[in-house]
């Protein structure tokens, strides 16, 4: 095997590895005598097929093996030999003119991880803002939850039916006169203004009595999840069964009880949990955004374009779904296209940041156990059909690349935590608004933006229309920390993130598993399970 390096230009390498044919057809020879004892062919003793015969046979298929598993062989070997560090699986071609008695020249190329010194973590400072969880926020969720929870009791018959009132139903939906599945119910109960149908339906409903009858005409929204209904006019033959009134729902014992607790002082203690859950949360996310700024302040260092590129098509597809669901997907799109740059830059930071991190990590021994990635296997499988998950999790033992990809987020919280135990923390206790006004203020594209006293990215229109729901603000949190987090260390070659899940009401299209190592023939890559569809209510 020789080995030529025609490019070497910053972290971009390029091979030339030239096997001769001799090597490989001595090879083939081998794998010729191996199998020779197992083939069965008429007119010969088990085990006693001539080696010529074996080779004119299965030889075209025993070449191609030989010549994938050379080049692979090679490659590793080149990567070895050379103590290279490649930032994502190297491009491995074979020429075209190959054939069977000739050198195979192989060309490889890839990118390497830039050495980083390992940053020192002493002398990190860091402000905690500290949001104590007071009786208003305690009541005001209580009433929310007593809210969604109302009872109703029966209205006389002559009670029309308004917004907040209850209606019990019977209906039965149809397309061009003909009934359509799943759009029959009997006693079905429904809150006029809860947008619990599809919108209009609700609607035609205001004002109608106990007994009445009534033809209820919509239009599915385009983007309905049952594609045969997408789009289409409906109408819907309702019969009215009963309309009821909200009573007044006292938060005592009783309700309690009705929601699975021993009592309200226990419902009070959990609702107070996990408001100071949902504030640490916010609390992790200000933190964190000061951690990342401080590091990519102190440190600038060339990264992959390769890793930029992945990270980048991937920031910019959530931008563009999110932008053709806004109300002016034209002009969504446009300003996002008018960011280009922008964002390209904030991609940059990501990876910066993320192989900054995995450099910390491993100077520190920052280890993720065989409990933890079992445990963060098992989460993640649970996102697919049962039939599917032990398949899942047989595809993550056998694939590194997967492997890498599902445990560098939990790394990068190690680290991140890591850090946090060695900075010097002073706690201040804020409001929530001003814990969230700090949060973005301290959104931040990378050191070259800062530099030049560039405004900070806008936010993605994910964010935006995140901020029109009066109760998202912990999710707003976690789609910031998201937007600015570091790009998952792996220090081995990294896989493409899956896309964040959005929309609860679209499933994700079918994740497609990282793709092997290139060989002579690249094999399509493997398919993780498919999602199975949830069921929608209409």
């Amino acid at each position: 095997m020789q080995i030529t390096e025609t490019t070497n230009e910053g972290l971009k390498r390029a091979y030339r590895i030239t096997i001769p044919a001799s090597e490989i057809d001595d090879k083939i020879k081998a794998e010729v005598k191996r199998v020779a004892p197992q083939v069965r062919m008429p007119g010969f003793r088990p085990g006693k097929v001539p080696a010529n015969l074996v080779r004119k046979m299965h030889g075209e298929q025993m070449h191609a093996q030989v010549v994938n598993d050379t080049i692979q062989s090679s490659v590793d070997e080149l990567i070895k030999d050379k103590a290279l560090r490649p930032a994502m699986q190297p491009a491995i071609s074979l020429g075209d003119d190959y054939e069977e008695g000739k050198d195979a020249e192989i060309d490889v190329t890839l990118e390497l991880l830039p050495e980083i010194d390992a940053p020192s973590t002493d002398g990190i400072e860091l402000e905690k803002m500290v949001v104590p969880v007071d009786e208003k926020a305690i009541e005001e969720t209580l009433e929310r939850i007593a809210d969604q929870n109302k009872t109703f009791k029966d209205a006389a018959k002559t009670k029309k039916a308004a917004d907040g009132d209850q209606v019990i139903i019977d209906f039965v939906g149809s397309i061009d006169g003909t009934e359509f599945e799943g759009g029959k119910a009997e006693d079905a109960p429904l809150v006029i203004g809860s947008g619990t149908f599809i919108p209009g339906f609700e609607d035609q409903l205001k004002g109608v009595k106990t007994g009445d009858e009534k033809t209820v005409k919509v239009t599915f929204p385009e983007e309905y999840q049952a594609e045969h209904l997408a789009g289409k006019d409906a109408e819907f033959a309702v019969t009215v069964k009963a309309v009821k009134t909200p009573e007044d729902t006292k938060i005592d014992d009783e309700f309690a009880k009705s929601l699975g607790l021993d009592s309200a002082d226990k419902l009070r203690e959990l609702v107070k949990a996990q408001l100071e859950q949902e504030t640490a949360g916010l609390t992790r996310t200000q933190m964190k955004r000061q951690l990342l700024d401080t590091l990519a302040a102190g440190h600038d260092f060339p990264v992959p374009d390769g890793m930029v590129d992945a990270e980048f098509e991937q920031i910019w597809q959530q931008l563009t779904q999110e932008a053709s669901r806004e109300e002016d997907p034209e002009a969504a799109l446009k300003e996002i296209e008018s960011e280009r740059d922008d964002y390209r830059r904030i991609a940059e930071r990501r990876v910066r940041l993320g192989l900054l991190l995995s450099e910390i990590g491993q100077a520190n021994n920052v280890q993720i156990s065989n409990q933890e990635m079992s445990m963060l296997v098992q989460q993640a499988a649970q996102q697919y059909r049962q039939e599917d998950r032990q398949r899942f999790m047989e595809f993550i033992q056998n694939d590194p690349m997967a492997a890498a990809q599902l445990r560098a987020p939990l790394y990068e919280d190690k680290v991140v935590d890591f850090l946090f135990d060695k900075a010097e923390v002073t706690e201040r206790e804020v409001t929530r608004e001003e814990l969230e006004a700090a949060i973005e203020a301290e959104e931040s594209t990378d050191a070259e933006a800062a530099k030049a006293k560039k405004p900070a990215a806008k936010k993605a229109p994910a964010k935006k229309a995140a901020a029109k729901k009066p109760a998202a603000k912990k999710s707003e949190a976690k789609a910031d920390d998201a937007k600015d987090e570091a790009k998952p260390a792996a220090k081995k070659a990294p896989a493409k993130k899956a896309p964040a899940k959005k929309a609860a009401d679209k499933e994700p299209a079918e994740k497609k598993a990282p793709a092997k190592k290139a060989a002579a023939k690249k094999p399509a890559a493997k398919k993780a399970p498919a999602k199975k569809p949830a069921a929608k209510k209409d």
